[in-house]
Order: C-alpha cells, then sequence, then structure tokens
C-alpha cells in the first residue's frame, strides 16, 4: 500500500507536475546497537542489533499554493526482532490553503504539541512507535481531517480523528522489553467501536509579546495503553481507555532564558489526575570565543495518576490500574552543544534521576554531516542503579549504543 501511493504519484508526476512543483527525497540507512549486559529475561537476544531503514518524501504543490500532496513511507527491516521489522505510511495527506487564513488536511498527518525537553505531555494526536525507541519521539501516521485557522488573535486547529492505530512493541527476541509479551493482536478497547472510533481535539495557540502559549483538548482513545495479564497465554493485553484531557503549554523567552511548562489533567483512567514538566534552558553563546553555543536544561517531572505496583498483575482483577510510568516524580538536566561548523555537528547529554528512589536515566545523542549527503549519528541509553520497585526496572540490563549512517538522495 505504501509503495502504491508512491508509485502513483510518481506516474502522475507527468501529468499534474506541469500545473505545480515536485519535490522528492529518499533516504536510506544502517544502524547498528550494541546491548554490552546479558540479557534479563528468556528468549531476548543477546548483544548485537542491525537494522536497515528508508523513507522517501514525495510533495507536490500548485502554482499558487494552494493545493499540496505529501506522502512519506517509512520501512525497517531487523535483523533480531521480527516485530521492530515493520513498515509505516508516517504522512499521506492532501491540503487546502486559502489565501493564508485557513486550510483544510484530509488523510494521514503528524502533529507535534509541547515544549518540554526531556517529556512531551501535551502531545497526544499520534501514536507512538515504540519499537524504533523508548523515547516517545518516533510517531505512527494517524487518520485525520484537520482544520486551520490563522488569524490576528491566533492559531486555531480542529481535529477530527476517525481511526485508532495502536502502539507498537517488542517481540519475544526484542531488547527494551518486560518480562511478558504484550499480545497487540487482541487488544481490548472501553469504546464499543473498537479502533474505529471518531477521537476529537482543538488546539489555540498564540504569542503575547515573550510569552507563546497553547491550550489543547482531546477526546477520545488514549494513545497509551493499560495492561491486563492473560495467565493461560503468559501474555499481557493492552487495553485502550476512552479519555477526556485537557493540557496547556507555555513558553517564555527572556534574552538567553527560555522558561517552559506542560501540564495536563485526565480522566478516564482512574482517578483524575493532573501531570506536568516545568524547567528552564539557559543558552551560553559562543563560549570562550568559540562558535560554539551551549545550553543547560534543568527539568522537573511529575504525575500524579495511580501508581502501577509489582502487584498490579499479579493479584484480581490483574489489571494495571494505568498505563506503565517512568517519569513521575524525576528532575532531568541535560546539556545542549551546537558547534555551529559546516558539518552542523551537535551533542547532547542527559540524565534523570528519581527523587524517590534514586533510579538514573542517562542519554547521549550526537549528529555530524558527512560530506553532502551522509549522515552519522552516535546514541546511548544507559540504565543507573534502579531500584526493583520502579517500572524502568525491566531494562536495567539493557543500556546500549547506537551507531547509524543515512545517505539521502
Amino acid at each position: 500500500m505504501v509503495l502504491g501511493v508512491v508509485l502513483l504519484l510518481i506516474l502522475l508526476k507527468p501529468i499534474i507536475g506541469q500545473a505545480g512543483s515536485w519535490d522528492i527525497n529518499a533516504e536510506l540507512g544502517v544502524e547498528v546497537r550494541s546491548f554490552p549486559e546479558e540479557p534479563q529475561f528468556s528468549g531476548q537476544f543477546n548483544h548485537w542489533q542491525s537494522s536497515f531503514f528508508s523513507s522517501v518524501e514525495v510533495k507536490w504543490k500548485s502554482d499558487d499554493s494552494k493545493h499540496q500532496f505529501f506522502v512519506e513511507p517509512f520501512v525497517r527491516l531487523d535483523s533480531q526482532d521480527s516485530e521492530r521489522s515493520h513498515g509505516d505510511l508516517r504522512e499521506g495527506y492532501y491540503r487546502y490553503s486559502n489565501s493564508g487564513d485557513w486550510s483544510i488536511l484530509a488523510g494521514l498527518g503528524k502533529v507535534f504539541w509541547g515544549v518540554a525537553e526531556s517529556r512531551h505531555l501535551v502531545d497526544i494526536i499520534n501514536q507512538s512507535d515504540s519499537v524504533e525507541d523508548i523515547d516517545n519521539e518516533d510517531k505512527l501516521g494517524q487518520p485525520m481531517v484537520k482544520l486551520t485557522f490563522l488569524k490576528d488573535w491566533g492559531k486555531l486547529n480542529l481535529f477530527v480523528l476517525p481511526g485508532f492505530r495502536e502502539r507498537t512493541f517488542p517481540g519475544v527476541k526484542g531488547r527494551l522489553r518486560g518480562p511478558v509479551i504484550v499480545d497487540s493482536k487482541n487488544a481490548r478497547y472501553e469504546a464499543s467501536e473498537g479502533d474505529n472510533h471518531v477521537d476529537y481535539a482543538i488546539r489555540y495557540s498564540h504569542y503575547f509579546g515573550d510569552w507563546d502559549i497553547g491550550l489543547s483538548a482531546f477526546h477520545g482513545t488514549s494513545r497509551a495503553p493499560r495492561f491486563a495479564f492473560n495467565m493461560p497465554d503468559n501474555r499481557l493485553t493492552p487495553i485502550y481507555d476512552q479519555i477526556t484531557q485537557l493540557g496547556i503549554d507555555i513558553q517564555y523567552t527572556y534574552d538567553a532564558w527560555l522558561w517552559k511548562f506542560e501540564g495536563i489533567t485526565r480522566a478516564g483512567q482512574g482517578k483524575r489526575f493532573f501531570a506536568s514538566v516545568a524547567g528552564v534552558e539557559y543558552t551560553f553563546y559562543q563560549v570562550s570565543g568559540s562558535s560554539w553555543d551551549i545550553g543547560a536544561i534543568v527539568e522537573y517531572q511529575y504525575d500524579g495518576r495511580e501508581k502501577v505496583t509489582q502487584v498490579s498483575l499479579t493479584e484480581p482483577p490483574y489489571e494495571t490500574p494505568s498505563p506503565f510510568v517512568v517519569e513521575d516524580n524525576d528532575i532531568f538536566t541535560g546539556l545542549r552543544f551546537a558547534l555551529n561548523d559546516s558539518q552542523d555537528t551537535s551533542f547532547l547529554v542527559g540524565s534523570a534521576i528519581d527523587t524517590h528512589d534514586s533510579s538514573i536515566f542517562i542519554l547521549l545523542e550526537a549528529e555530524r554531516r558527512l560530506g553532502t549527503n551522509w549522515t552519522a549519528e552516535f546514541e546511548a541509553r544507559l540504565f543507573a542503579n534502579t531500584s526493583s520497585s520502579n517500572v524502568a526496572a525491566v531494562f536495567r540490563d539493557d543500556d546500549f549504543f547506537l551507531l547509524r549512517f543515512t545517505r539521502r538522495f
């Protein structure tokens, strides 16, 4: 299906391309992950995992810029985990724009909300592609109709979301999973329509001087599932509840300071709860006379939902009261380096420490262009001093280092 859409647009290029402009970009890459520790659970592979991935962006825009087609398929082939070998149409939509005042988009789209570095609480439209990474930064395409108004009083987005995408999870051989495999094929839904339930969302955003503010509301199927333990099959069954979430994101800019806040209140998964992430980023420009910029980040993460404990799946009703949440009372600190060189070299190093049990999560990300078309990336995810009572204890032997090379065409 994904390749079929791309081929259709390419074949149509001689017909509609005469009345507009085309832009086709592709990337092909290889990725290697190394896990130094032996696996914690039976069936997992030992140390090395390699994969190939590719994506294509096909864009067409009419001469008057009112009509636009955009398609972005993605595919990954993994050497170890069959669940990580997958394809997805990240985006595939048509958009009509009316002189910049309003636009309407129909198809598969990606939407990002939020201002914080360590956790994006208000970002709820797209489902996480969790086999890609555990940071919830990779998203699946979401079927949607989006109506956008751009006025002097701000930007208003209205969403109708017809159809639900289930979260992806590692398979039996995969790392970065728990002791029990997730049975995604038999997911349960609170809505009688199942994954055909229609969700709705709205977001208003605007700036007032140095303040950028976003207000959002969502009603529909939760992107993050709870779980039930199926004892006969020794599997976890995802449970997707109906929720109503209200969110706010605020960023205040003052000289080299960025003050950030995201907060939500959610009903529908147990008792109504409040969660937030708040912090500050300060950038030191041209440090010691060099071209380097260094950003220092500090954020506090709070989550007030009912906690998942070790007995959640071992006593009736054998269900977790809420989704698994690691960032419930943590402090994140980080440094962002931008070398501002011709190769666009950048680094990010950060850590989050749980204020209750002192469990530590460490991340490192680095990126550099090699010549005109190649990019090299390095990542590390490390778990230190992980308490057995912490949800992240299932990852304590899954420290990994990643090297990725990408060729763009």
